[in-house]
Order: structure tokens, then C-alpha cells, then sequence
């Protein structure tokens, strides 16, 4: 069951991380039960939480929602993580700033401009994506193992005589 507004008291300029079924979805919380964030076709009523419709979509909308009607029955919690790694602007600037983008369309990019960009550079002035980052690192750590093992697999052939050889008429291999 999703937290309740008891369990968590998010203030302005919290970031709120949403855990969807393959992903997480990332708003701004900007007081009397709103958050602001980049809805790409995934995040409108009736889609699917796991649409492949993000992925292929260029374009998503910034929206002012009531963060339950966001939520839905996910878990989501207050993820502030990056206030270590960064400075976090004044909360007047990032309220404003957030509000300014409101039913606007921006450019949408799973991997550059996703909705945890958008809401890591209002908070911080700093677009960043973790979760990005964490695909990015699987996938490299994936690829050097299949490299590895095509590596192995090809040292192995050249020492133990996985080359081909043909006899020649004479019945010599060459």
C-alpha cells in the first residue's frame, strides 16, 4: 500500500520519487498538496505505468497535479538524495522556476531530458538523471562480460586447435 500523507510530510521543493512497475517517476512537491512534473505519454490518465510510449515519444508536458492523483497506488518517498552532491537553490527561485514551466511542452528524452532531469535542474540547477546513470552502468558492465567471455572463447579456439585445418592431396594438413 501507497504511503498516506501522514506516513511522509513532503515540503516545497522535495523531490518525490514515484516507483513505477519498470521505472521511477520523479516530481517536484510544491506545497498544498501539488507537485509539478514532466508528463510524457506514460503519465496521463489511462496509460500504462510501464508504456513503451515514453520511450518513443519526443515531447511531454509539464503539469501541476495533486500529488495522490500523481501517485495513484504506487510507493513513492522523498528523494533529496543529491543534497550532498550539490547545493540546492532557494526554495522561492525553485517554486517559481517550477511554476513558470507549467502547461508547457518541452522536449522529452529517456536517457537527456527525462521527468528526474527536469526535476533535479529546478531543485538544483543541475539536470541529472541517476537512474540513467544506473541503466548506463549495467548495460557497460554487461557488455565488458560479453566481451570477456568472447575474448576467453577465442583464446581458447586459438590454443586448443578450435581453427579449422585441411588436408591437402597429399593428406598433409595445411
Amino acid at each position: 500500500m501507497a504511503p498516506t500523507l501522514y506516513d511522509e510530510k513532503p515540503e516545497p521543493g522535495d523531490l518525490i520519487e514515484i516507483f513505477r512497475c519498470n521505472f521511477q517517476h520523479w516530481t517536484l512537491y510544491v506545497g498544498d498538496g501539488f507537485v509539478v512534473h514532466l508528463a510524457p505519454p506514460s503519465e496521463v490518465p489511462g496509460a500504462s505505468s510501464n508504456s513503451l510510449m515514453s520511450v518513443l515519444s519526443d515531447k511531454a508536458k509539464v503539469k501541476k497535479e495533486k500529488i495522490w492523483d500523481v501517485v495513484g497506488h504506487d510507493q513513492w518517498c522523498i528523494n533529496n538524495q543529491l543534497d550532498q552532491d550539490y547545493q540546492v537553490r532557494p526554495i522561492c527561485e525553485i517554486l517559481k522556476d517550477a511554476q513558470a514551466y507549467v502547461d508547457q511542452e518541452l522536449p522529452f528524452c529517456v536517457f537527456k531530458g527525462n521527468c528526474e532531469h527536469f526535476v533535479t535542474e529546478l531543485r538544483y540547477g543541475k539536470a541529472e538523471s541517476r537512474q540513467v546513470q544506473q541503466a548506463v552502468e549495467t548495460v557497460g558492465m554487461a557488455a565488458m562480460v560479453g566481451f570477456g567471455v568472447l575474448a576467453v572463447a577465442g583464446i581458447a579456439a586459438a590454443i586448443f586447435g578450435g581453427g579449422s585445418k585441411k588436408k591437402d592431396k597429399g593428406g598433409e594438413y595445411k
